[in-house]
């Protein structure tokens, strides 16, 4: 399967039998979500991933990863079906339009938010109306226990039944919608797990609702199903409202609408954190044992999306990104950071999950390996990002100038010494971009100092200058190879590294050595549109999305912008068919591996386009 254009109207020829082995392609799923929590809906309307209600909660719907006892919300016509679907223009409120040989169905699906912004609880909201003819249609709730490996039980109360997993509670209201409660109510349901589940014909002009609402650790709020119809109508405008304030009026605008759209879903709004992706466990590759976790607040990824709102002419997004950021750093003694959990604590550890895996591809993992690794391009991140966000016209407090200058003067201080590097990897080596990235950090506080926004000794300042130079002749004398005619991914060895390319953007090469290394990255590491990481990747894993985004921003930097144009037409036209990227692409057949939706991949999409417009008059 080639590449699907991202016309949000594609058809696909019987979708009923779609599930291969249970499970369907990653380019099928479309994401909503409400601030909180994200759901992931498959082409035949099954929601196979939510937390609920956040995404820190242990998903009591995971069928994405095992299809057994991973949980899902089904609701679909009985018989045979295409679909077309789209989001709400300027929304992440998904439409789905099925076709049946007796009528047409159209659901919309939301995660509903309320008067004065997001719910107290979560309420994921499933409206369908009849079209034409008569349609019979089935749906199901059914909880899975992948990840919290606790009994769920079925509790009957004064007011209907409601499903509990330990502290998370979920049930379901609605109206014309043919619930079945009773446990004998149904041929082959032998309720060995507890479940909501019932079936209505659609009809002309009919409406039926379907409302599920959860939380945890609180009692569960029963919403009246009339006003969840209406909740859905307010969603959609909150949405546009939002949109409405989106300020891009450049190329590629549905593509960096839409990645811009993906990005507001991974924004934690209880604390302003960002998430680097809505899912944990998709495998990296078909050969497993590259299955993490993403839900986690990464410093670089949380950098790069605020610089992206920012651009974008956002205020408060950006804000509550960095005072989050800013408090989680000195609530941890100041000490930088890969990546946090998402209320501003520090990861625990991992554990791998008691499941089969996407299409049985394993093993699952809940957590991340990377907290407490050493990688110096995060120094780079924070401060570069600090610089921006008080460029456009913030102050920054005392504590926080206390705060970067000490990152700075780390910065000044480490280095020289090997590190993890921006993949995360076992060997340490002194990987050249981490030496770009501490350039970075440096020329970033010069930066802030220079605005006044933090106030380094004289010494201090002094310190920056000189190593900036150093790092400089260091880069000069060791990462560059004529031979090769690029700059290496660290010194002594032949490999090429795509992170390097941040770092025409950065300001620290936009000149000969960098239009060359671009030239090698793409002979080398991509199949002329995707690019992977690094050297010899390729046996490993697909291609990393961001990395094919990043060529095109250092060609516009270097000048070669005819070149990045053409190249970003191809890329966006990589995504699925509501625009959504996952983390990775496989060459032969574009299908998608990774977490998803993935930030850094949109992060990379509006970055490349923005580095277009920016550059217009320069050249």
């Amino acid at each position: 399967m080639g590449p699907t254009p991202a016309d949000g109207q594609t058809e696909i020829d019987d979708v009923s039998e779609s599930r291969r082995d249970g499970y369907v392609d990653l380019r099928d799923y479309a994401a909503i979500g409400d601030g909180r929590t994200i759901a992931l809906i498959a082409r035949d309307g099954r929601i196979d991933w939510l937390p609920i209600p956040a995404m820190h909660t242990a998903p009591l719907f995971s069928a994405l990863l095992d299809q057994r006892r991973g949980g899902y919300l089904e609701l679909r016509p009985t018989g045979p079906f295409t679909t077309q679907r789209d989001y709400v223009d300027g929304t992440n409120v998904l439409r789905t339009r099925f076709t049946t040989a007796d009528g047409v169905v159209e659901v919309t699906d939301a995660l509903v938010t309320g008067v004065a912004g997001r719910l107290p609880w979560a309420e994921l909201a499933r409206r369908i109306d009849g079209i034409s003819g008569e349609v019979d249609m089935m749906w199901s709730v059914v909880p899975g226990d992948l990840f919290g490996e606790k009994k769920i039980e079925r509790i009957e109360t004064a007011h209907g039944p409601l499903l509990r997993a330990q502290a998370i509670g979920i049930a379901l209201v609605g109206f014309e919608h043919g619930r079945i409660d009773a446990p004998d109510d149904g041929p082959g349901s032998d309720f060995d797990a507890p479940e909501f589940r019932g079936a209505f014909t659609t009809s002309a002009g009919s409406r039926h609702l379907l409302c599920l609402v959860g939380t945890d650790d609180e009692p569960i709020h029963l919403p009246d199903p009339r006003i969840v119809d209406e909740g859905v109508d307010r969603t959609i405008e909150s949405w546009a409202t939002w949109s409405r304030e989106f300020n891009w009026d450049g190329p590629w605008a549905d593509a960096v609408h839409r990645s811009a759209l993906a990005l507001k879903l991974l924004i934690y709004s209880p604390t302003g954190a960002i998430m680097a992706a809505a899912t944990a466990g998709l495998p990296e590759s078909l050969d497993g044992d590259k299955n993490w976790d993403y839900r986690f607040a990464w410093v670089r990824d949380l950098a790069y999306t605020t610089r992206a709102l920012l651009r974008f002419g956002l205020r408060e997004e950006p804000h509550a990104a960095v005072s989050w950021l800013l408090k989680a750093l000195k609530a941890n003694d100041g000490e930088m950071q890969i990546f946090f959990r998402l209320d501003g604590s520090l990861p625990d550890g991992t554990r791998k999950i008691k499941a089969d895996g996407w299409r049985g591809i394993g093993p699952v993992v809940d957590g991340n390996p990377a907290a407490g690794q050493l990688q110096l391009g995060v120094f780079a991140d924070m401060l570069a990002i600090m610089n921006g966000y008080a460029q456009g016209g913030n102050i920054l407090d005392r504590a926080t100038s206390d705060v970067l200058c000490s990152f700075a003067d780390e910065a000044c201080i480490r280095w020289e010494e090997k590190d993890a590097g921006m993949w995360e990897l076992e060997e340490e080596q002194h990987y050249t971009s981490s030496k770009m990235g501490c350039w970075q950090a440096i020329e970033s506080a010069i930066g802030l100092a220079d605005l006044g926004a933090i106030s380094p000794t004289t010494k201090q300042r002094a310190t920056w200058e000189k190593n900036r130079q150093l790092i400089v002749d260091w880069v000069d004398e060791n990462s560059w190879s004529e031979e090769r005619g690029a700059y290496l991914m660290y010194p002594g060895g032949d490999a090429l590294d795509a992170s390097v390319l941040l770092h025409a953007p950065s300001g620290f090469d936009r000149g000969e050595r960098m239009s060359r290394t671009i030239d090698r990255i793409v002979e080398e590491l991509s199949d002329g549109t995707l690019v992977y990481r690094y050297s010899g990747v390729d046996q490993e894993e697909a291609t990393f999305v961001a990395c094919a985004f990043w060529v095109v921003s250092a060609l516009t930097c270097v000048g070669r912008r005819e070149e990045a144009i053409a190249l970003m037409d191809r890329l966006v036209a990589q995504a699925n068919d509501v625009g959504l990227y996952s983390e990775m692409i496989s060459v032969d057949e574009h299908d998608f591996l990774g977490n998803l939706p993935q930030g850094l991949s949109h992060l990379a999409l509006v970055n490349a386009a923005a580095d277009i417009v920016d550059t217009a008059d320069e050249q």
